[in-house]
């Protein structure tokens, strides 16, 4: 039985989602039309950018940056001295020293918050400098603090691109920043080595050495193809060249070198799949969707193209297809993936189907330990409400503002819970704290 309360979900528009998941392994394409997004908002842990010493709106030094600061200024202001920027390099390679087959993100964590930095090239090497991430791009496959469903964090770009949210151009990060921080490579179905930062400053000596990936056992599906392993050296040099291309927004040029690959290799399905993301920047949604079909045909283990077929039928709003191509995601890899859970849910949700998708929500939540799906939150408040369990749908909603405080719909969700909280009574109230 619904619940009296006007908050029922049955699109990905009244939550917030959007032209959802889009390009997952581009670089920096131009975004395909899409519906309103929340704004972005600052994801757990993030670096709240006042102005001040070191920072844009204050400059400590206004009247001639030319000179050497005394030792009176540098005491005065020692944020400046910090503000220098930190380079790293290294390599990664699998269990058998090999480089991985496709480029891998390089991701730093600072207390549990993740964020991309940098892409690894063809030989598994890696360059980049602390903070400047305007190079890396939100992958589908690779949770992140940018909510690749259209959640805070998520400006609309193209997947791995755009820079929106927090995959934009950043300020830089100072060495006192670095406290609890530490990089890893990203690659579902592997274990990344870490490399701590805590200490390290901007004339240490950049390389941390060889990061190593090794396989996770039981898991099948992951964001990289064996048929890239495959791939003669000619196919690969114009693979590359694809990707430069799109990173740089030339998607003509990225498309004629994708294809150029597949002349060379027609079972190259990252090439397949990167090819169907340029045509859907471009517009050419049909072509995309045969482009991903083909890359599924080359590997049916390769998860990306599923996440892109998703979204596509998502944003038709076939909920089947959407709960369908989710659960083979699932299947191939049920560890690492909590979007796909949660578009499960909410496919689910809309077919009536309310056990698979508070199953499917949870299953979200639970592998979501960074918060960087909150949306979730709201749905399980919506599946709740329908049981009549308000003082739980209450909790939910809590939950949701408490994670994505500066949600598009944020002020809307507020009415829901006084609602909420107004018919579970004053047991489902929480105490305001004193002031």
């Amino acid at each position: 039985m619904r619940s009296g309360i006007a908050i029922r979900i049955v699109s990905l528009a009244s939550l917030g989602i959007g032209a959802c998941l889009l390009p997952a392994q581009n670089a920096g394409q131009a975004p395909p039309q899409q519906t309103p997004r929340p704004s972005p908002s600052p994801g757990p842990g993030s670096v709240p950018q006042t102005p001040g010493p070191g920072r844009p709106g204050r400059d400590p030094f206004p009247r001639d940056r030319t000179r050497t600061p005394s030792p009176t200024e540098r005491d005065q202001f020692p944020r400046e001295e910090m503000t220098r920027p930190i380079f790293l390099s290294g390599k990664v390679v699998l269990e058998d020293g090999t480089p991985p087959p496709d480029p891998v993100v390089i991701e730093r964590v600072c207390n549990g918050v993740a964020r991309p930095e940098a892409y690894t090239d063809t030989k598994g090497r890696f360059s980049f400098q602390l903070g400047q991430n305007n190079a890396v791009l939100a992958d589908a496959s690779v949770g992140s603090s940018a909510d690749v469903f259209g959640m805070p964090g998520d400006a609309g770009g193209m997947g791995r691109g755009g820079g929106g949210g927090g995959f934009g151009r950043n300020r830089g990060v100072t060495e006192q920043q670095l406290m609890g921080c530490e990089i890893r490579a990203v690659l579902p179905g592997y274990r990344s080595e870490s490399v701590n930062l805590v200490g390290r400053r901007s004339l240490d000596n950049p390389d941390v050495g060889t990061i190593i990936l090794r396989r996770l056992g039981n898991v099948e599906g992951t964001t990289i193809s064996i048929t890239s392993l495959q791939a003669p050296k000619d196919a690969k040099k114009a693979f590359e060249k694809g990707r430069q291309a799109a990173r740089k927004k030339k998607l003509e040029n990225a498309e004629k070198e994708f294809q150029k690959a597949l002349g060379i290799y027609p079972k190259y399905a990252a090439a397949w799949f990167e090819l169907g993301l340029v045509q859907e920047a471009l517009k050419r949604p049909e072509e995309a969707r045969k482009s991903y079909a083909q890359a599924l045909d080359a590997d049916s283990k390769f998860v990306n193209p599923y996440l892109q077929l998703a979204a596509m039928a998502a944003n038709e709003r076939n909920w089947q297809e959407v709960a369908d191509t989710t659960a083979r995601v699932v299947q191939l890899n049920p560890y690492e993936f909590p979007q796909a859970y949660f578009f499960n849910s909410v496919a689910n949700y809309n077919l009536g189907k309310m056990d698979l998708a508070e199953k499917s929500a949870r299953e979200a939540q639970k592998l979501d330990t960074q918060h960087r799906y909150p949306k979730v939150n709201h749905l399980l408040g919506v599946i709740m409400a329908d049981r009549r369990d308000y003082s739980a749908a209450a909790q939910h909603m809590r939950d949701y503002l408490k994670f994505a405080p500066g949600a598009q719909d944020a002020d809307t969700v507020r009415k829901q819970l006084g609602e909420l909280e107004r018919l579970a009574g004053p047991a489902a109230v929480q105490p305001q704290p004193e002031q």
